[in-house]
């Protein structure tokens, strides 16, 4: 397979027959990016979006989260994958393409890879600094599959180009993040998701469900601070990206579940009067004042379910832990 694009490169070579590739398309959008920076900055309220958690240090914080006992999801899903991977294959199908959204460092699609047994695996995900080396460590178990990252931002637009063939794809998002998306968003993006699915093509998708508001509340609010850190440092790149002086520490992490919207919350909240400069002018932050940065969606199987079905997918399987406290389905 060729890839035509000129930002692509070889990370890693491994055999006579594939390498890694990465593909950078993040340039592509840069001043929709930084207009949309600045409508959240100076919006009432203020927010920023949740991709900018993911600078090398963000994405290191986050895997401490992920280590975290009150954090749940992931060692849910982790256990659910594990658990059901042959019979996730033996509905999704093998010898596919895997294409593996929000990938991080691939600890997820490692799970199922033997049992998948992909021709391809395409990582993508809008931090090189997470996919790049994830890949290269896949890489010397793997010599005859294809690997390949793709460092984009899927939220705003789904374009693969060549990293994909017109084969079937089994399309993976784990982790909740469609959580991630007010469900309108949600329903959209699952819309294009399903808008590339070719025939033998399907969704593989992990979804946090609604429970008591004291496990979830404290899942985002860990004890020792892990995720409070996680939210400051959202700043911190904000500052790096934006030309920003916001000082992280004069800002409390604020999380808790809105039950009446079905999501947990994540702010922001200024310490004092803040006076922030940016590339875009002053915005001033009064004491008690909040960004809003992150929204974490819950959803029932059946509302999911019915969320998969608007966006045109027919079949659905779903596999759960004992309690429900976590959901994978798989649609075609």
């Amino acid at each position: 397979m060729a890839l035509s694009a000129s930002n692509v490169h070889r990370i890693n070579e491994r055999s006579p027959r594939h390498g890694v590739a990465l593909l950078d398309r993040l340039d592509c959008d840069l001043p929709d990016e930084r207009a949309a920076l600045q409508a959240g900055l100076f919006g009432d309220p203020a927010s920023i979006a949740p991709k900018y958690f993911y600078d090398a240090l963000g994405c290191a914080l986050f895997e401490a989260i992920c280590a975290l006992p009150e954090y749940y999801p992931t060692r849910i899903e982790r256990a659910i994958l594990t658990a059901r991977r042959d019979d996730i294959a033996a509905v999704a199908g093998r010898r596919k393409q895997l294409v593996d959204l929000g990938a991080g460092d691939c600890a997820k699609a490692a799970l199922l890879l033997s049992a998948l047994q992909p021709r391809r695996y395409v990582a993508v995900d809008i931090a090189a600094a997470a996919i790049g080396p994830a890949l290269s460590r896949l890489a010397p178990s793997l010599p005859d599959v294809e690997l390949i990252g793709v460092v984009t931002d899927f939220s705003r637009r789904l374009d693969l180009g060549d990293a994909v063939d017109a084969g079937p794809v089994t399309y993976f998002f784990p982790g909740s993040s469609i959580g991630n998306f007010a469900p309108l968003q949600a329903l959209d993006l699952l819309k294009r998701i399903r808008q590339l699915c070719t025939a033998g093509s399907g969704l593989l998708i992990g979804v946090d469900t609604k429970k008591d508001p004291a496990m979830l509340n404290s899942a985002y609010d860990d004890a020792i601070g892990v995720t409070a850190a996680f939210n400051r440092n959202i700043l911190r790149h904000v500052n790096a990206v934006a030309e920003c002086d916001f000082d992280p520490a004069a800002f409390a992490h604020i999380a808790f579940y809105n039950d009446a919207l079905g999501r947990v919350e994540m702010h922001l909240e200024a310490r004092s009067r803040q006076a922030v400069h940016t590339a875009f002018g002053e915005r001033v932050f009064a004491a008690g004042e909040r960004i809003h940065t992150e929204n974490s969606y819950k959803y029932a199987p059946a509302e999911f379910g019915t969320l998969l079905r608007q966006a045109g997918f027919a079949e659905i399987a779903i596999w759960q832990d004992e309690r429900g406290d976590f959901a994978v389905y798989y649609a075609q």
